[in-house]
């Protein structure tokens, strides 16, 4: 029997096309013992893997610094428009092949490796994770810069270099342990430090008013591990200077001139708030124009508006930052000047088109009144951009329904975006195999654009391609299987459906609706052992914020149904439950491509969008979820039938809550429910404490706002068409055909694009800088 390809192999026989060629190998070698001699002082009898590491980053790095470097000067010469994504999270995961891949550099990094007797992947397992965010808007937002490079944008990311990335997770006694990311300890070879750009953020003080304007006093610089408040300012001044910095320089044939002119300012400058985080850039903005630069308000507040957008993330109350008064007069006192003049101004022009309806000033107010005085920042954001937009098409219904006074006075305003996520990590670099089968039968192209997938469905009845695409799954589950194995001692059945829940421990993304499966799963066996039932191996992964008691808890009930239906000899290998320590990027990079089934299950209505399940949906697996984020949108592209949709759609929910949701009524209909409920509350899966759950048994029967209890019925039917449609691969096979092919759409590519030409008045260029003539 042959041996299967290895995932390099798989990524030599696919070139991304358009990127650089293959560079000679023995230049390559060349340069990575320079790098090894030269800048980390090794020579091969005392170097370690990870100085082997350092010396492939550098010399990768090394064709990147050319390209940089000459794409700066490209954009010094034509001045285009810029644009500017600021976001307080960007959760990159590894670079090294990442970078080799997009540059095309992979095929003979990997034979010069080979030539020098190490091996490529041991080599790329050194590199720490990125670990600057912790969820999906990071990820989208690193996403998101692969695809502006791609694109041929001028943009530029601004975020936080965090010294600690988001903590690594620790399962201790079935508890999570959090530890420190201390992803800096050995260096970080994909920097480069700018110290001669430095410039002060400034926080406290005073402000005094003057005939002249006003000056921002005895103010104190950053330093140290301040309050999220100070992070988010401290992001924003750090760029708006950087930005006015570049603004400023102009060259007009061979002179370098400042530009001074700021009117011209949304001609050459977009800057784009992930979430509301960023917030602060707005008035912060007008401190700039009005204070320091002298610009009347009337033109400051039409230059920031026509430069300012605004992403929104959630709808959830608890998500929406608003932040006290007595806080910004504190650390920010200029700036709860300038809001309260926006918000003087803009419930004017309110009470203008609305006058006489006070109700209404309140709920448009920037300022919440009430027992705290609070600034509703999303409110700021709506005001101080031209363009609002939600992240899938039925978030952005929401965001409408949700803010609907600011949508009726400025619908032009409002738009839809729907996320998308880079398939050249999310499928080349990742599933290689995958991205083989799909290039034998439609070109290579399809990785630069997308919707080429559709060409797929004339294979859906090719018996070799159905094989293919089925082969390679069960590579992919085989090579996971071992991981697991290896990490969890638990052994794993290959055949078994790999059914995959992960993203951030959260009440609304119901893992809980997930545990309830896996006890009436497991009771059914238990009650009939001999039944022909489908096996499954479900894993589910992510982590709970340190302060978020019911998440830690949720992680706890899993790893506990886990240790008793793990260890139950009559199950055996029919059932498995997993919990994935540490999910990362890194971590997805392995599991997604091996995955059966998608588990996208949130209460209707409450997930903005979701990236995971399109890379689920990229890589192979079926959705189970409910109508809810993308769900709607990637049902639409691969056709209902081709997802196992089940539970309440957005308007369900909202009758539901008119007429009262009440728990016990589901727990008295439902024999099944009333099971798992009573052996979680009864110490069944905790006999050492029985009371171990009791708190989450009381949450979900008397105070549960995402109504897990209202889709159990229909989620476990779902599930049972889920058993029936595995035990038939062909059938299968063919909706995962159905569901790769749909995928088009949502690639970051096609959503970067929408920005630049419907936000940002910039066109990609996909214009290629000229290559750099010098050999490295």
């Amino acid at each position: 029997m042959s041996k299967p390809l290895s995932d390099h192999d798989r990524r030599k026989q696919i070139s991304v096309r358009g990127l650089a060629g293959i560079e000679n190998v023995s230049d390559l070698k060349q340069n990575f013992n320079r790098h090894l001699h030269f800048t980390l002082v090794k020579d091969r009898n005392v170097a370690t893997k990870r100085d082997y590491y350092f010396a492939l980053a550098n010399t990768v790095r090394d064709h990147l610094i050319g390209r940089w470097i000459r794409t700066q000067q490209y954009y010094y010469e034509k001045d285009p428009k810029r644009v500017y994504y600021i976001s307080l999270e960007f959760y990159m995961g590894r670079t090294l092949q990442n970078t080799m891949v997009n540059l095309g550099l992979e095929n003979a990094c990997d034979e010069a490796m080979y030539q020098l007797g190490l091996e490529m992947e041991e080599l790329e397992d050194m590199e720490e994770d990125a670990g600057l965010g912790n969820g999906g808007l990071g990820r989208l937002a690193a996403c998101f810069l692969d695809s502006m490079a791609s694109l041929g944008l001028a943009a530029y990311g601004y975020g936080i270099r965090y010294e600690f990335g988001i903590f690594n997770q620790k399962i201790v006694n079935g508890w999570q342990v959090e530890e420190a990311d201390d992803w800096l300890r050995y260096g970080n070879p994909w920097e480069k430090a700018r110290p001669e750009y430095m410039r002060p953020v400034h926080f406290y003080g005073r402000t005094e008013h003057h005939p002249d304007g006003v000056k921002w006093v005895d103010t104190q610089f950053f330093e140290g591990k301040e309050l999220r408040l100070k992070q988010e300012y401290f992001v924003v001044s750090a760029t708006l200077q950087d930005i006015i910095r570049r603004f400023k320089v102009s060259k007009f044939g061979s002179r370098e001139i400042a530009r001074t002119d700021f009117s011209k300012l949304p001609d050459k400058v977009a800057i784009q708030l992930n979430d509301t985080h960023p917030a602060m850039a707005i008035p912060e903005l007008m401190r700039v124009l009005v204070d320091e630069e002298k610009l009347n308000w009337e033109t400051a507040w039409d230059i920031c508006v026509r430069t300012c957008a605004y992403t929104n993330h959630t709808v959830l109350p608890e998500a929406l930052e608003r932040w006290p008064v007595e806080l910004f007069a504190h650390l920010l006192p200029r700036h709860l000047e300038i809001v309260y003049e926006i918000n003087r101004r803009h419930l004017e022009r309110v009470a203008a088109k609305y006058p006489g309806d006070v109700d209404r000033l309140r709920r448009m107010s920037l300022i919440e009144e009430g027992g705290q005085k609070r600034i509703n920042m999303a409110h700021l954001c709506i005001v101080g951009s031209h363009a609002v937009n939600g992240v899938a098409q039925i978030h952005s219904d929401i965001l409408k329904a949700t803010v609907y006074d600011f949508y009726e006075m400025e619908p032009h305003k409002f738009q839809n975006k729907t996320n998308g996520i880079t398939p050249r990590r999310w499928l080349v670099m990742c599933n290689p195999g995958l991205a083989e089968v799909i290039a034998e039968r439609i070109g290579e192209d399809f990785i630069r654009d997308l919707d080429q997938l559709r060409n797929l469905i004339k294979f859906v009845n090719d018996e070799a391609f159905i094989r293919d695409i089925a082969k390679v799954k069960q590579e992919n589950k085989m090579k996971f299987a071992v991981h697991l194995e290896e990490h969890y001692k638990v052994k794993i059945n290959p055949n078994s459906m790999f059914d995959v829940q992960v993203k951030r421990i959260h009440e609304y993304k119901r893992q809980l609706l997930n545990c309830l499966h896996i006890i009436t799963y497991y009771n059914r066996i238990k009650k009939d052992p001999n039944k022909q039932w489908t096996p499954r191996t479900i894993m589910i992964g992510g982590k709970a914020a340190p302060g978020y008691h019911t998440a830690k808890m949720i992680i706890r009930l899993i790893t506990a149904i886990g240790e008793v239906v793990n260890n139950d000899p009559v199950v055996g290998d029919r059932l498995k439950v997993i919990f994935l320590e540490n999910y990362r990027v890194t971590l997805a990079e392995k599991g997604i491509p091996a995955a059966d089934l998608s588990e996208q299950i949130s209460t209707a209505g409450t997930e903005a969008s979701g990236t995971g399940n399109m890379k689920f949906m990229l890589n192979g697996a079926l959705t189970i979820g409910t109508m809810d984020g993308a769900n709607v949108e990637m049902a639409e592209e691969a056709g209902e039938e081709n997802l196992f949709i089940f539970g309440m759609r957005v308007d369900d929910v909202e009758a539901l809550d008119k007429r009262g949701y009440h728990a016990e009524e589901y727990y008295n209909r439902l024999p099944e429910l009333k099971q798992a409920i009573d052996q979680i509350a009864g110490g069944f899966f905790s006999p050492k404490q029985p009371d171990l759950f009791k708190e989450i048994v009381n949450m979900l029967m008397h105070h549960d706002r995402f109504k897990v209890f209202a889709d159990y019925e229909d989620y476990i039917k779902c599930q049972e068409k889920v058993n029936a449609l595995y035990k038939n691969p062909k059938e299968w096979t063919k909706k995962v055909i159905y569901n790769i092919a749909g995928c088009g759409k949502f690639s970051s590519d096609r959503t970067i694009a929408q920005y630049a030409r419907e936000i940002w008045g910039v066109e990609p260029t996909l214009e290629k800088i000229p290559a750099p003539d010098d050999k490295h």
